[in-house]
């Protein structure tokens, strides 16, 4: 009987501890700081990345330091906000603490305005961004920065930065949606653009476009090609060598992304920062 007593206890003891190991991990709370790993969803704008192999993990490190570097210089909002968080912090209030802890607890956090989204593809990164980041201007910023002093290299593992202006669904209806947000104010609203002081008509616009596929089989690269160049639309005319704007379209798996850039794409080695830190040597034929 003692002995049933003893196992019954254990038994009842053993149930609980599981019981509340299970009510601990159902409602733990994310830890500050955790990021969400969110996927890709259509209506977010970004930026993908490539690495070197194996170095996912510390390309994503530096990347988020030198994007949230980059963003406090460009966006007066984001470095006010951390001079705030800052000063608050100086007053050390254990009551008040926990108060604020709690109210950030009943309230949705808010996303950050870089965030690195996981994806299943060696060698390749995305990040999410949200206003007031615009993703071309941010990506070209980095990159004038680094070709105007590129002895001071800000990153190991970073290779070439595709800025995203829009994301949508992979599919034909997704890709015009997205096409004609993206592309209307470059090539269907104002009469006069200026390119490098000289004026060009908006009417007669040559342009290229430039397609990365990646775990994806559906769309063929020649339809989704001709679909983008029917949203830009005549009388602009494809030329791949001295085009005014660019057209950059990445597709992965269930979804598409756009955007338009300029000129300097290739003179800021199609954003590749390894490139621009350390530019492979030409190679000369020989007779």
């Amino acid at each position: 009987m003692q002995g049933t007593a003893k196992r019954s206890l254990a038994a009842d003891g053993e149930g609980s501890d599981s019981k509340r190991a299970k009510t601990k991990k159902q409602w733990r709370t994310p830890r500050k700081g955790e990021e969400t790993r969110r996927a890709i969803e259509a209506g977010d704008s970004g930026i993908w990345a490539t690495c070197d192999k194996g170095k996912e993990a510390k390309c994503v490190g530096e990347l988020k330091d030198l994007f949230t570097e980059v963003a406090e210089s460009m966006y007066s909002d984001l470095s006010e906000a951390k001079d705030d968080a800052a000063d608050g912090s100086a007053d050390i209030n254990i009551e008040a603490d926990i108060a604020q802890e709690l109210e950030g607890l009943r309230k949705p956090v808010a996303d950050p305005p870089i965030q690195s989204v996981r994806i299943d593809v060696q060698c390749v990164l995305f990040f999410k961004t949200r206003p007031p980041i615009e993703p071309v201007a941010f990506v070209r910023r980095i990159c004038e920065d680094a070709a105007k002093d590129t002895e001071r290299k800000r990153t190991r593992f970073a290779k070439r930065l595709t800025p995203m202006t829009l994301m949508g669904k992979a599919t034909e209806k997704g890709i015009e949606e997205v096409a004609k947000q993206v592309l209307a104010p470059h090539f269907h609203q104002e009469p006069i653009v200026q390119k490098k002081n000289q004026l060009i008509h908006a009417d007669r616009l040559q342009f290229a476009i430039r397609l990365s596929i990646r775990n994806h089989n559906v769309m063929k690269r020649d339809e989704v090609i001709e679909w983008v160049a029917a949203a830009v639309g005549p009388p602009h005319k494809v030329d791949l060598k001295g085009y005014d704007l660019l057209v950059l379209v990445e597709i992965y798996t269930n979804v598409c992304g756009m955007s338009v850039v300029g000129r300097d794409f290739e003179e800021l080695k199609r954003y590749n920062l390894a490139e621009i830190y350390e530019p492979t040597p030409k190679v000369v034929a020989s007779c």
